[in-house]
């Protein structure tokens, strides 16, 4: 069931940018702004390969999505929760399972997916996650910050998420052609 458009202002923003050939969006939380099936509807309806979720399980219970996992699996999305404390940066645990995140992610936007990254607000820790994925998959960092600020100017809250975001290794760039 896809959301009707007066249901759809009234939930999250998916604040959404090219990148690899796909599409890769920041968003808040769902739930956080109090209609959680609302929220789950409208992700639902923007069809992501791959949802990446930030939040703290805290997070997730205070905002009443503490299923957000198998309810994101059950509309068919792959899910992953790689939690970080709001203003802080990734933990050695994150760091282990990122290669593999990121690799997942970066093939769903090659081949023309949808990622959707989120935290609590969908800035900090969603926006530093963004930028590394955009790094990764072969923009050059300052133009990849400056795309992400133009869609989310919040994306990147503190000087160690910045830092965290532009350690990343930058992969060949992919040109993707459009027959237009």
């Amino acid at each position: 069931m896809i959301p009707s458009e007066r249901e759809i202002s009234e939930n999250i923003v998916i604040h959404a940018l090219p990148v690899g050939g796909g599409i890769l969006a920041l968003s808040p939380l769902p739930g956080a702004g109090g209609d959680y099936k609302g929220d789950l509807l409208h992700i639902a309806g923007w069809t992501p390969a791959f949802v990446v979720s930030l939040v703290t399980h805290v997070e997730l219970f205070e905002a009443g999505a503490q299923n957000l996992g198998q309810d994101v699996v059950d509309h068919g999305t792959r899910w992953v929760h790689m939690p970080i404390r709001d203003f802080d940066v990734p933990n050695a645990n994150f760091e282990e399972k990122w290669p593999e995140t990121s690799e997942r992610a970066r093939r769903a936007l090659l081949g023309g997916g949808r990622v959707l990254v989120h935290c609590r607000g969908g800035c900090g820790r969603s926006g530093m996650v963004a930028l590394r994925l955009m790094i990764e998959a072969g923009e050059a960092p300052d133009e990849a910050l400056a795309r992400l600020r133009n869609v989310r100017p919040c994306a990147i809250e503190t000087d160690e998420q910045m830092e965290w975001a532009l350690s990343a290794v930058r992969q060949p760039a992919v040109f993707v052609r459009h027959n237009d």
